[in-house]
Parts: structure tokens; C-alpha cells; sequence
């Protein structure tokens, strides 16, 4: 019989490091963040871009805006008191016009007011002062929101959790270790839904200054990066005080327990000079240690 062909083993296939995207786009967010440590937020206005961008600030009426929203409140107002549970006659079908032209109105008031603040932020430019607080004022809101959701989320975590460790007859570091876990968990999920809600609404702000498309999306990328790689340090920055603290109880926890094992072995029942000689229990033989 002829010899049985064998074939050599096929090599595994390449496969991209894992995480690599994760990596890169840490790393260049820290790099991104220490260039705005060092720099400063954002580039300063010149006086005549000062000079442009408070004239079309200025010309904006407020004024117009506040009077038209009060028209539509009061429409609305009437509107709402005329109508019937479910039905709405000739007198609210009137009043509902009204109040849909005083909303159009208003609409249109806010779209004029909006374009020339677009016009006033492209005079001044997305990587300015302005354009680059405006940036990091809405991340701070969201990573505000995001904590508060935690703290908020992690005061009834800690009703609840503690009424069953209560009913379950769990010590206190059961319980302790429940809510470190769950702060954690809530800590994440805040500032995780945070970052998102913020790179959403990145794009919105961007598209206001009017910027050239490639230099807005590098602006975008930048400052997406600036905020993932924050987040995560914080996050890290928790994970690894939470693990430091719970290293140092479990480590104190130990040193504890060999101590009081080394005292029940080493010495009688409640005597510490006296030392158990020649057998266990009352048969030994009890004697004075010499250095007492």
C-alpha cells in the first residue's frame, strides 16, 4: 500500500492585534490633552476678529425672540383652555391656528438668531478661544450629569442592597463589597453614556463655526479622542483605588488572623504567662516563660 499523504499544518491566520483602534485612539486623546495643558484653550482673537464678532453678537434681537416666544406661551395658554378632553370646536380650531402661526413665528426668530450666531463663531474660528470653550464647556456638562447620575443611582443602591443584606443576615463587609461593585458599575455606565451623549452633540457644534469639512472632522476626531482617553483614565484612576483599598483590607484582614492564631496557639486559656508543656488541655504541665 502506498504511503498515506501528509499534508503540513496550515498556518493560523493573521490577525490584527486586538484593541489596536482602542489603543491608538488613547493614546493620541493623551496626546491631544497634553497639548491643550500646554497651549491653552484655544487661540486668541485678534482685535478686529473681536471687533466683527461682537458686531454680529450685537445685532441679534433678543428682544424679538423674547416677545415672540411670550406670543406663542400666550397662544398656546388660550389654545389649551378652549379645547374639550377629546374634542376641539370652531372656537379652539381657531385658537389652534393662531397659536401654530405665533410657534412658526418663533421658529422663524430662533433660525435668524441662530445663523447670525453661526455667522458671529465662523469670524472667530472652531480652534479659537470661543470655539474651543464652547467644546469643552458642553464635555463638562455631560461629565457632570454623568457623576451626579451615579451618585443619584448609587444612594438607592445603597437603600436597596442594604434592606436585603439585612434580610439575607450579611455581615458588613458583604454589604461593603456589594456597594464598592455597584459604585463602580454606576460610575461607568454614567460616564460612559456621558461620553456618548457628548460625541453626539460634538458634531452640532462643529457644524455651527462653519469649518472646512476635513479640518472639521480632524477637529472631531481630536476632540472625540481628548474625551475617550479621559474618561477611561478616570475610570482606570477608580478601578485601581478601589483595587488598592481593597488589596490593603483583605492584607490587614490577614495579619489579623495569623496574629490571633498565633496567640490562641502559643499561649493557655487566658494566660499569657503561662505556657502548656508536655501535653494539651489541664493534663500539661504549666510554666512561666523566662523573659516574664
Amino acid at each position: 500500500l502506498p504511503p498515506p499523504q501528509t499534508h503540513p499544518p496550515r498556518p493560523p491566520p493573521s490577525s490584527p492585534p486586538r484593541h489596536k483602534l482602542l489603543t491608538t485612539t488613547y493614546l493620541y486623546g493623551l496626546t491631544a490633552l497634553f497639548l491643550l495643558l500646554l497651549l491653552g484653550t484655544g487661540t486668541k482673537l485678534t482685535a478686529e476678529q473681536h471687533r466683527r464678532y461682537s458686531q454680529i453678537m450685537n445685532s441679534i434681537d433678543l428682544e424679538a425672540e423674547f416677545s415672540a416666544a411670550s406670543e406663542y406661551h400666550a397662544a398656546h395658554s388660550r389654545y389649551y383652555h378652549s379645547k374639550g378632553w377629546f374634542t376641539c370646536d370652531q372656537r379652539c380650531r381657531h385658537f389652534k391656528s393662531i397659536m401654530e402661526q405665533k410657534y412658526d413665528l418663533w421658529q422663524e426668530v430662533q433660525r435668524e438668531g441662530r445663523a447670525r450666531m453661526s455667522d458671529a463663531k465662523k469670524v472667530a474660528g472652531l480652534t479659537s478661544e470661543i470655539g474651543v470653550g464652547e467644546v469643552m464647556d458642553s464635555f463638562w456638562d455631560y461629565f457632570d450629569g454623568g457623576k451626579k447620575f451615579a451618585k443619584r443611582q448609587s444612594y438607592w443602591d445603597a437603600f436597596f442592597v442594604g434592606m436585603r443584606s439585612m434580610g439575607r443576615d450579611e455581615s458588613f463587609v458583604e454589604y461593603a463589597l456589594k456597594m464598592l461593585m455597584q459604585v463602580l458599575v454606576n460610575f461607568s455606565l454614567g460616564l460612559i453614556m456621558a461620553l456618548i451623549f457628548f460625541v453626539f452633540g460634538l458634531w452640532n457644534i462643529i457644524k455651527t463655526y462653519q469649518p472646512n469639512p476635513l479640518a472639521g472632522l480632524l477637529f472631531f476626531l481630536t476632540a472625540a479622542s481628548a474625551a475617550f482617553a479621559f474618561v477611561s483614565t478616570y475610570l482606570l484612576a477608580m478601578y485601581g483605588a478601589a483595587a488598592g483599598g481593597l488589596y490593603g483590607v483583605v492584607k490587614l484582614a490577614e495579619s489579623n488572623r495569623r496574629i490571633e492564631a498565633a496567640r490562641n496557639n502559643g499561649y493557655g486559656n487566658g494566660n499569657p504567662y503561662r505556657r502548656n508543656i508536655g501535653g494539651n488541655g489541664a493534663g500539661g504541665a504549666w510554666n512561666r516563660p523566662h523573659y516574664s
